[in-house]
């Protein structure tokens, strides 16, 4: 009986650890499954991280040709006329609104004009109509008292250009501006420029304008070439003028100019000798007008 009785508990024994055995088996094949679903999950985040990388990297290429070909679109888009002021002063002119008229005014009084005509858009508001003042200069190199100086000098004396709409209020606020004489042309119906007369008459302002700030910054000249030359206007003296040689073997005589050289500051001249004219070159320096 005792035999029995222990091999009974020994099959219970057997009959309980049997549970727990499969239990333990189960949990180790859990932990591998969750072992095994992490490295998964890992692989997948690598490989997204990579992807990401390469779209990445993908896009900065990409980015960087298109900076590059916006690039070169706007390097070949550049033309030597976008650096010609004159180009660009033709473009702004014919984008401008208006028309050009001539106004005469009194000789010497064409800045004047510009001034109150100015004040005068203002006080009657015709800045609807009414668009510029243009009095069209040069500068020039001046001798005078032996002294040579740039000044401006007006390039159509007693004329000023207006750009303007016409009707009969802008008609009457230019023609009745102090000193102005009338428009050019028909009197209540002027005719308006073309626009080739109005660069003709514009366009050695800007060019030389253009020159100077080249010479100025130390570089080429936007038109092309050396600066164009300033013309050279004497003061003191002109063809024709009696004068008086206050130096040199002819001092003392009188003399008559038949030519000037302002670039070299000489004059040749008819001076009387024993009867006879004879023809002589003289500095500015020897002569004085009488």
């Amino acid at each position: 009986m005792s035999e029995q009785y222990d091999s009974v508990e020994t099959e219970e024994t057997e009959a309980t650890g049997a549970p727990e055995a499969d239990a333990s088996a189960e949990e180790t094949l859990d932990a591998a499954a969750e072992v095994e679903t992490t490295a998964d999950t890992e692989d997948v985040a690598d490989e997204d991280t990579e992807s990401s990388d390469s779209e990445s990297s993908d896009a900065d290429v990409a980015s960087d040709e298109t900076g590059t070909t916006e690039a070169e679109t706007e390097t070949e888009g550049e033309s030597p006329e976008d650096d010609d002021p004159l180009e660009a002063f033709r473009r702004e002119l014919w984008a401008k609104p208006g028309d050009w008229f001539v106004v005469h005014t009194y000789s010497g009084m064409e800045n004047r004009v510009k001034s109150n005509l100015e004040n005068r858009i203002i006080s009657l508001n015709m800045e609807d109509y009414i668009h510029e003042i243009v009095v069209p200069t040069e500068e020039v190199a001046e001798i005078k008292n032996g002294q040579r100086k740039m000044v401006k000098r007006t390039v159509l004396p007693g004329y000023v250009l207006v750009r303007m709409d016409l009707t009969d209020e802008s008609w009457a606020a230019v023609r009745h501006t102090p000193s102005v004489t009338g428009f050019v042309g028909h009197s209540h119906q002027p005719v308006p420029l073309s626009m080739s007369e109005v660069e003709n008459m514009l366009a050695p302002a800007v060019v030389a304008r253009a020159e100077a700030e080249a010479v100025a910054a130390g570089t080429p000249s936007p038109s092309g070439g050396g600066a164009a030359k300033k013309p050279i206007e004497v003061a003191d003296f002109d063809v024709s003028d009696s004068v008086m040689v206050v130096d040199g073997p002819f001092a003392t005589l009188h003399a008559t100019i038949t030519e000037i050289n302002a670039e070299s500051q000489r004059v040749k001249a008819l001076v009387e000798i024993f009867g006879r004219e004879t023809p002589v070159e003289l500095s500015f320096s020897q002569i004085q007008r009488v």
